[in-house]
Formats: structure tokens, C-alpha cells, sequence
């Protein structure tokens, strides 16, 4: 490391050391002068994570870790950073306020800077590092944002999915799902999955699956349906498809696409008939079987 990238390193940690509340303050301030900012974090939030951001930045400055290499492998400093950007990716802020947040950071310490030094080289070799430091600070906590921000809307997608495919317990071991809507894959998969976790806990024997709301079965609706229907069989339980319109009816004998093993009815009631007799016959014949065994 050269005598300059060491005095400029010495030089921020001055900064850090006499001026962390200063510092801490004018950077809460440099934030809530953006107006988006306002309504997505609380000033008493802004002042908790300057104070975790530049404790971290402090310690991490005087550590043996490169300058170049300080935000990408210091832990606390990285999490520090890291928890920031969540927590503004969480409340709904936009990814350059975000970024901005962390720049922003860039002012405050060069100020506190220009108050320990006029040494124009000084200070043009302290702002480089500066700017070095924080831009990496800047990038991770935009890559942190999108990806948060993905997995938020991943996680809120599959609520939705769940809450518009819920599981509901008709008659005694007799479940049913009422699909509305297209059944794609993902869609198929919840589906699936909360079906199945419904069948273990109320140890159902029926499931009916309710196509009524589906406006158009084509090959790979079918094939979708085929998956779930299998999946309930191998749980041990028995599948009837309810809704079978006459317009499905004919677009599936066009599709030349073979329900022949499945139980299919019109409506909803005919297939909860068929269901309860499903149910009736297996309780009989399990009644008949003890018999047997006395």
C-alpha cells in the first residue's frame, strides 16, 4: 500500500474517530432532505443504520483488509450494508433511492474531512478512496434491493396463488378445490402441494377438483390436471373432476386427450354425490373387512 492510499486511509478513520455523531447526523439529514425518502423510513430508523453502517465502515478501515476489498469481505460492514437496502427494498423504495442512500454517505464524510485538512492533495487522495469505498457500497446495496425486491414479489405471488386456490373440506374425508382462472405450472404446483398437505391432515379419500371457473382446457391444462390427479392417487385417495362443461367436453374430445380413468362430473353437486358414495362404499368396505378378521 503506498504512503498516500495509507495517510488517505488515517484520514478517514481521524474522521470517523472525532466525527462519528457528526457524521451520523449529517447523513440522516442529507437523506430526509429527499422527499422519497420520508415516507419509507423513519428518522429514528435512519439514525439506527448510520450508526450500524459507520461503526462498521470504522472497524472495517482498521482491519488489514485492502480498501478495495473492504466492502465485498467484511461481514459486518456487508450486512450492515446489506440490511439497509432490505429494509428499503421492503417498505417499497425506489432502487436509486436506495443507491442514492449510501452515496449520499459520500458528502457527510468528505465534509468531516475538509474540517481536519486543507491539503488540496490530501484531500483529492482521501476522496478517491472515499468514492472507491462507497461505490462499492452503492452497487451492493443496488444488487441487494433487485434481489430483494424479487424475492418479495415471488413470496407475494405465491400467497396469492395460495389464497386463490384454497383447499375446502366439504363432507367428512371429501375435499375440494375450486380452480378459477388459467392453470399454469406454477399455478399446478400449488395447487398440488396444498391438496396433498389437505389430504394427509384430514385423511380425505375423495378430492374433487372443480374446473368450472377455468374458461378454456386445452392440452396443457389437461395435462396439468392429469399431474394433480395422479399426485392425489399416489396419497391414496380418489379424484373426481367437476365442471365439465359442454364446451370443455368437446374441446377435449378434439384434443383427442383421454380422461376415460378419470371420475368426471358437470357440477359441483353431482361430483359431491359421487364423492360421498366413494367414501360410503369404503367405509363399507372396511367395516367388512374387521367383520372378516373377528
Amino acid at each position: 500500500m503506498s504512503f498516500t492510499e495509507a495517510a488517505a486511509r488515517e484520514r478517514v478513520i481521524g474522521a470517523l474517530r472525532a466525527e462519528s455523531d457528526t457524521v451520523s447526523d449529517r447523513w440522516v439529514q442529507l437523506q430526509l432532505a429527499q422527499e422519497e425518502m420520508r415516507d419509507i423510513v423513519s428518522e429514528s430508523e435512519l439514525r439506527e443504520e448510520a450508526d450500524a453502517l459507520l461503526g462498521a465502515l470504522l472497524q472495517s478501515l482498521e482491519s488489514d483488509i485492502p480498501a478495495n476489498r473492504v466492502v465485498a469481505t467484511d461481514r459486518p460492514l456487508r450486512q450492515a450494508v446489506i440490511d439497509l437496502s432490505m429494509r428499503r427494498a421492503r417498505n417499497g423504495a425506489m432502487p436509486t433511492v436506495t443507491s442514492l442512500a449510501v452515496l449520499s454517505l459520500k458528502e457527510a464524510l468528505l465534509e468531516a474531512v475538509q474540517r481536519q485538512t486543507r491539503d488540496t492533495e490530501e484531500l483529492f487522495t482521501t476522496a478517491v478512496l472515499i468514492n472507491r469505498l462507497l461505490d462499492s457500497a452503492g452497487a451492493l446495496s443496488f444488487e441487494t434491493y433487485v434481489e430483494g425486491r424479487e424475492e418479495i414479489i415471488r413470496r407475494q405471488s405465491r400467497q396469492l396463488l395460495e389464497v386463490s386456490t384454497p383447499v375446502v373440506r366439504l363432507w367428512r374425508q371429501v375435499l375440494a378445490v375450486p380452480l378459477i382462472g388459467t392453470l399454469d405450472t406454477t399455478r399446478t404446483q400449488v395447487v398440488m402441494e396444498n391438496l396433498l398437505e389437505a389430504i394427509q391432515e384430514h385423511e380425505a379419500l375423495v378430492a374433487i377438483i372443480d374446473i368450472t371457473g377455468v374458461p378454456t382446457v386445452d392440452t396443457a391444462v389437461a395435462q396439468h390436471l392429469m399431474q394433480t390427479v395422479n399426485a392425489v392417487r399416489l396419497m391414496g385417495a380418489d379424484c373426481v373432476i367437476s365442471g365439465i362443461r359442454p364446451s370443455i367436453a368437446q374441446t377435449i374430445a378434439q384434443l383427442g386427450i383421454d380422461l376415460s380413468t378419470i371420475l368426471t362430473r358437470t357440477t359441483l353437486a353431482d361430483a359431491l354425490a359421487a364423492a360421498v358414495k366413494l367414501t360410503d362404499e369404503a367405509s363399507a368396505h372396511t367395516a367388512a373387512g374387521v367383520r372378516e378378521n373377528r
